[in-house]
């Protein structure tokens, strides 16, 4: 199988924050035409992958893609077009020589990323396969359908609250299939919005479809995620629906402190306030606890915690395959965030996933706070076969579109399995 590319474009579009974004479209000379969004975050970790924003202060308060645009339509479709590839890694491998920076800053891996995922997609169509099941091939990976967790609750840099913690997510580990896991997600979506509507609080949304009520302390959300659970109907906890935390520490992290709803605190004294959180709430997963910088201290966290919950590296890591291994030499969380842009290629992405299936990292895949209707990190997931997805909450197309796109996936092929493990 060989690809021959004759035709790569990019358009400048609008995430789902408004701001502009990449589509890419790609056709080859056997008549195979793919599109992909690009992604684009708001809390980002300072080690990603460079996107390029115009600067423009005239157009889209300088945050235009033209600039990125121009190199897909250039520099990139120069390189690519009439050329033939024995796979996208080969494909990703040219892309990464011809911007030859170390975070794809020259030709930005806002335009680099939406090349990579457009020629995995034609990759698998030119094998009439499945985008993820080429994906599976490709890592040796066993497809699996992976347990959603759904960011209900918003905070951070996500929302206009005053909530420092950024995502309180819903992971309905105990369900019996992904049709029941995005049912049970929803279900208390619903009754969440009902009981925070009667307590007076606002209902609007933030970035990613969770709700931003007017609370402070994150404890205090936490009991609400538990009695909607309840109302629902659901047991909290692993059994039924636990609770995953996103704090975004360094999002709040200010000379060597933690600064959360008005308390000063050492990263001692946050990691004794997740210890309590744990103790008092069924909190199974816990991603950026400490500051991206702040290695002594997630060595500390990974130390008191790694043994009773999942402990995700983001901003800490960036999907980066180099800083994971360095993260696993000194024993520093136990899984990792995976965004393919945070890294800028597909392969690299692969190569990620794969250094922490070898050291015992459990991956959970992520979408972007600015998302577009792509699907692509579903076909990731069940391809790479990580078990975990999150993709927002169950609401707003951009978020509904992967998860939906998992569900297709199940009724299509009811032979795969269903969980954080293929031996569930």
């Amino acid at each position: 199988m060989t690809l021959r590319i004759e035709y790569v474009h990019a358009v400048e579009i609008l995430d789902s924050r408004a701001r502009p974004t990449l589509s890419v479209t790609l056709r080859t000379t056997a008549g195979i035409t793919v599109r992909a969004g690009v992604p684009s975050g708001a809390s980002t970790g300072t080690r990603e992958a460079v996107e390029l924003r115009d600067g423009d202060q005239s157009r889209y308060g300088g945050q235009g893609v033209t600039g990125a645009v121009a190199h897909v339509n250039g520099e990139i479709a120069k390189a690519l077009v009439g050329r033939r590839f024995g796979s996208a890694a080969e494909l990703d491998a040219v892309l990464i020589e011809l911007d030859g920076t170390p975070t794809k800053s020259r030709l930005g891996a806002n335009a680099i990323v939406g090349v990579s995922i457009a020629a995995a997609r034609a990759e698998a169509a030119a094998r009439g396969q499945e985008l993820w099941q080429r994906i599976s091939e490709t890592t040796g990976a066993r497809p699996l359908l992976p347990v959603p967790h759904f960011n209900v609750v918003n905070g951070g840099a996500h929302a206009a609250n005053s909530l420092d913690f950024q995502e309180f997510m819903l992971a309905p580990l105990g369900a019996p299939s992904l049709p029941e896991a995005v049912r049970a997600g929803a279900e208390v979506y619903a009754r969440l919005r009902a009981r925070l509507a009667a307590a007076g609080h606002a209902v609007g949304l933030g970035d990613e479809g969770g709700f931003a009520p007017a609370i402070d302390r994150p404890e205090d959300v936490l009991h609400q995620l538990v009695e909607a659970i309840d109302d629902a109907g659901y047991t909290p906890g692993r059994d039924g629906i636990a609770i995953a935390l996103d704090p975004a520490a360094s999002e709040f992290y200010r000379d060597g402190r933690y600064l959360i709803s008005g308390q000063d605190l050492t990263s001692a004294q946050l990691i004794d306030r997740y210890e309590e959180m744990t103790d008092r709430f069924p909190v199974w997963s816990i991603e950026d606890g400490l500051a991206e910088n702040d290695w002594d201290g997630w060595t500390q966290l990974t130390a008191r915690l790694g043994t009773r919950i999942q402990l995700v590296g983001d901003d800490i890591f960036v999907t980066d395959p180099a800083i994971i291994t360095e993260a696993v030499d000194r024993k520093v969380a136990n899984a990792a965030l995976i965004k393919v842009n945070q890294i800028g290629t597909v392969t690299e992405t692969l190569e990620a996933i794969r250094i922490c299936r070898e050291a015992g990292y459990t991956q959970m895949v992520s979408h972007r706070s600015g998302e577009t209707e792509d699907t692509f990190i579903a076909d990731l997931v069940i391809g790479a076969g990580c078990g975990q997805l999150k993709s927002g909450a169950p609401a707003r197309g951009e978020r509904i579109a992967k998860y939906n796109r998992l569900i297709e996936t199940a009724d299509t092929h009811p032979e795969l399995p269903f969980g954080l493990t293929s031996d569930r």
